[in-house]
């Protein structure tokens, strides 16, 4: 009898191992359909990922409002500390949108019309600069005119101008499904953050009640895990980016550059895709330097910037990121290039945090069976 049923477990085995392989070639083979039919669950889904993602990031505020109402000696704060904690956040954000609006948007967008519409003056201006370099400079080895011929044939103002701007946004907001979307995600994000204890309590008894003890555990402690790193990395990424943003236009604004504040929101906002976003927003803020002010100027900017960039990199992303996200650099570049790839720029942001995770699962994976084995 026992013979039998090891007859039957291993072609249970040899079963179950041939259907695996049968659906990772499916899966490879049609790899494309795939990806393809996960972008359109995302779009269907992205109204509640916007929503996740900002009680993410006003999750921290609440709290500690909240404990603030709770010490409070007016009775109806103790008693609704959790929904007037919440509108306060949201009112406070509400505030802060209305003042960017009002201050930092239109100044950005005049900027961003003024370069448009001067752009062919000042391409005409360096090439003039150019021509008086002397005969012995090093830039005279590097065919500037060949580079500076191929920038002017493109065509800024097709590509940055009020109308196009409004365009893309109009795109974006499309590509959640409008403006129904939009406070789809907002309801959302306030019912999360209302009901948070709730959920997280039935979450855990819906676990409990499926998996043993010893699964419950472990998938408890990945939960912790994966909400913690991905809390800490979205809150510390922006915080990071915004300090970057203002220190930086600061420093343009001290060195005289043009468009100091456009540029310094530039680099801020590509400070938050690891690496690649730092290189790309200096090198852009350097090609419109050298326009606007010459390459004089553009070299000292290029110095300030990358002094910040390094004193952030060393000094203050560590003490706002802290030690969530010990990661190697090989594996940020490859977990940003998949996510850029397959699913845009939120791949690109969200790819960090979730290789973190699966990183986090592969290391316990192979300390339990170096264990077993021992």
């Amino acid at each position: 009898m026992e013979k039998k049923v090891n007859i039957w477990g291993k072609w249970l085995y040899w079963f179950v191992f041939a259907v695996a392989v049968i659906a990772i070639y499916k899966t490879l083979d049609n790899f494309n359909d795939i990806t393809n039919w996960i972008k359109d669950i995302l779009t269907v889904v992205m109204p509640f990922i916007i929503g996740i993602l900002l009680a993410y990031l006003f999750y921290i505020p609440c709290k500690k409002i909240e404990k603030l109402y709770q010490t409070s000696k007016l009775k109806f704060l103790k008693k609704k500390a959790r929904v007037i904690s919440v509108f306060t956040v949201y009112v406070l954000a509400l505030v802060i949108i209305i003042l960017a609006f009002q201050f930092i948007i239109p100044n950005l967008a005049q900027s961003i019309a003024d370069l448009a519409n001067n752009i062919g003056t000042y391409y005409q201006n360096t090439m003039n600069s150019l021509q008086n370099i002397p005969e012995d400079s090093f830039l005279r080895q590097i065919d500037i005119q060949a580079v500076a011929d191929s920038l002017n044939k493109i065509n800024i103002a097709e590509y940055i101008n009020i109308s196009t701007i409004l365009e893309s946004l109009k795109g974006v907001i499309g590509v959640a499904g409008g403006i129904f979307d939009f406070f789809v995600s907002l309801i959302v994000s306030i019912y999360i953050l209302l009901e948070r204890t709730q959920i997280i309590s039935f979450l855990r008894r819906l676990v409990k009640a499926i998996f043993k003890d010893k699964t419950y555990q472990t998938i408890g402690k990945y939960f912790n895990n994966t909400n913690e790193i991905f809390f800490k990395f979205l809150s510390s990424q922006l915080l990071d980016a915004l300090v970057v943003g203002v220190l930086t236009s600061i420093a343009m604004l001290c060195l005289g550059v043009k468009y100091a504040v456009l540029l310094g929101f530039l680099i801020g906002i590509s400070n938050l895709i690891p690496y690649f976003g730092a290189i790309v927003g200096v090198g852009v803020s350097i090609i419109i330097t050298i326009f606007t002010g010459g390459i004089g100027k553009a070299v000292w900017m290029a110095i300030v910037v990358i002094i910040l960039q390094q004193i952030d990199a060393n000094i203050i992303n560590p003490k706002i990121v802290g030690n969530s996200l010990k990661v190697s650099p090989l594996l940020v570049i490859f977990a940003v290039t998949i996510g850029g790839a397959y699913f845009g720029i939120l791949g690109m942001f969200l790819a960090v945090p979730i290789f973190t995770v699966l990183k986090i699962m592969i290391e316990d994976y192979i300390d339990y069976r170096t264990k077993m084995k021992v």
